[in-house]
């Protein structure tokens, strides 16, 4: 079974710490199925600046396959963050040449090697949805920028689907889940945060509680739960048993800082 992540990436910048990982959803996911077994690549567009060397040696240095990345001319897409009391927020972001696709023919076919395909909703893909067509299943992360429409919107080309319900009342999540079930995917994982989560699995729902662990940081842990779904369910592994290396894999991710490690020094170099 070969996984392919397609879309976003991003340098996260811990600017109160003076470092920067490489990470971004999809490249996050690609590399830990990497770590989990699976034959992993990555497609996506990566700038000709240092961040997007630390992207392009962090994914061969993973042995995840990057025959077909873009190198643009121009910034590589970047998160800028703090920390308060030791939780981490969010600052500022620069898209830099992250959705400068322009894909052919040629790229889709090599697309549609791959059993299954991860992306997610900061790859800005919807326009080409239509034409990702993998093996077995397009997984699809919609953290917590999801609305209604947006959900009508892509998931019909969805298999797998997982989006953050951190901010709903416990008794909306289940028939939020249901709902976008009902449009067309197999199975709906609602993550929250440190609150169990909630999966709909071919109609049966399941609860996950979270695992727990020594945080050190939580970037990444989200990442690190898809990696560990997507990669049980293609080794044949039921949703419980899924739902679980889940939760096991997020809580081995918050034990050290970045998304998978790599990090290097970083000098505020102006980037809006």
């Amino acid at each position: 079974m070969r996984l392919l992540g397609l879309g976003d990436n991003t340098i996260d910048t811990y600017l109160d710490r003076k470092l920067q990982y490489p990470g971004g959803n999809a490249v996050n996911v690609a590399v830990m199925a990497k770590k989990l077994g699976v034959d992993s690549h990555y497609l996506g567009c990566i700038g000709r600046d240092e961040g997007g060397d630390l992207l392009l040696s962090s994914l061969t240095a993973e042995g995840v396959g990057v025959p077909r990345v873009r190198r643009r001319n121009g910034n590589n897409a970047r998160v800028f963050i703090g920390h308060r009391n030791g939780d981490r927020y969010f600052i500022r972001a620069n898209a830099g040449v992250r959705a400068q696709y322009e894909f052919n023919d040629v790229d889709f076919a090599y697309i549609a090697e791959f059993d299954v395909v991860h992306t997610s909703i900061y790859s800005e893909l919807d326009e080409y949805l239509p034409r990702i067509n993998p093996k077995w299943a397009l997984s699809f992360d919609l953290s917590n920028r999801w609305t209604k429409a947006y959900l009508e919107k892509v998931l019909p080309y969805c298999r797998w689907a997982f989006l953050s319900a951190s901010e709903l009342a416990v008794e909306d999540v289940e028939p939020m889940v249901r709902f976008a079930a009902s449009l067309g995917p197999q199975m709906v994982v609602a993550t929250r945060g440190e609150m169990p989560c909630m999966g709909l699995f071919e109609g049966r729902l399941h609860v996950q509680e979270p695992l727990p662990t020594n945080v050190v940081d939580t970037l990444g842990a989200g990442d690190a739960f898809i990696s560990g779904v997507t990669t049980t369910l293609m080794k044949q592994g039921d949703f419980p048993e899924a739902l679980l290396a889940g939760a096991s894999n997020a809580a081995r991710a918050c034990q050290f800082e970045g998304g998978f490690g790599h990090g290097i020094d970083y000098k505020d170099g102006g980037e809006a």
